[in-house]
C-alpha cells in the first residue's frame, strides 16, 4: 500500500484507507484535550466551538440527537436544496432551469431563495428539534440564501441566530436582519 494509506495506531501500522478512520476521528473523543493545558504550554489561549455543518435532510431530521454534541449548527443551504430536490445546482442551472424558469413552472430558483415548503420544512423541523434537545445551541445558514432578503426573512422567522454569506451580499444580509428584526415589512431585493 501506499504511505497515504497507512496509519500509525497504538505503535502498529494499519493499511487502511483513509475513510476508514473517519468516523472515529468525529466522535467526540473519550478523554477530550485540555485546552488549559494547551494554553499553559504554548502561552496561547485556545477559544474554540465544535459545531457541524446540517447540508444533508437526514442530518436536519436527526438535529436532536446531534444537537446533544455539537455547540453550534450551520445550516448549508445549497446542498441541503440539492439533495432535497434531487438535482444538481449546477447541471439544472445550465440546462432546463431557465426555461422553467421562463415559462413560469418556478417563480424563482430554488438556490436564490429558500424553498419555504421543503428545505424551509427541514430547517424549521432542525430548529425545533435543536430546541427540544437544548437551548443554548447557537444556529446559522452558510451560502448564497444568507444574502437573499425573503430568504434571510425566513430565517429569523425560524429562529437562526445568524447568516453567512458572500462578501458582496453582506450590505444587503445586514439591512434585511436589520429589518426582519425590527418588524420591518419592506423587502430590499438589490
Amino acid at each position: 500500500m501506499s504511505a497515504p494509506y497507512e496509519r500509525r495506531i497504538t505503535g502498529k501500522k494499519s493499511r487502511a484507507p483513509n475513510w476508514c478512520h473517519t468516523r472515529a476521528r468525529l466522535a467526540a473523543p473519550a478523554h477530550p484535550p485540555d485546552w488549559s493545558e494547551v494554553a499553559e504550554e504554548t502561552g496561547v489561549e485556545v477559544a474554540h466551538e465544535i459545531g457541524t455543518m446540517i447540508e444533508l435532510p437526514r442530518a436536519a431530521l436527526t438535529a436532536g440527537r446531534i444537537a446533544k454534541t455539537a455547540q453550534f449548527f450551520s445550516f448549508g443551504t445549497n446542498d441541503l436544496t440539492q439533495t432535497v430536490w434531487g438535482f444538481s445546482r449546477d447541471d439544472v442551472e445550465a440546462s432546463f432551469f431557465p426555461v422553467y424558469l421562463a415559462e413560469g413552472v418556478f417563480t424563482v430558483s430554488p438556490f436564490e431563495t429558500i424553498d419555504r415548503d421543503g428545505v424551509g420544512t427541514l430547517i424549521d423541523i432542525a430548529v425545533h428539534e435543536r430546541r427540544a434537545a437544548r437551548t443554548d445551541l447557537e444556529l446559522g445558514v452558510c451560502g448564497e440564501h444568507g444574502g437573499d432578503p425573503a430568504s434571510i426573512r425566513f430565517f429569523h422567522e425560524v429562529g437562526l441566530d445568524y447568516v453567512s454569506c458572500s462578501p458582496f451580499r453582506v450590505p444587503v444580509a445586514r439591512l434585511e436582519a436589520g429589518r426582519a428584526a425590527v418588524g420591518d415589512t419592506a423587502v430590499d431585493s438589490r
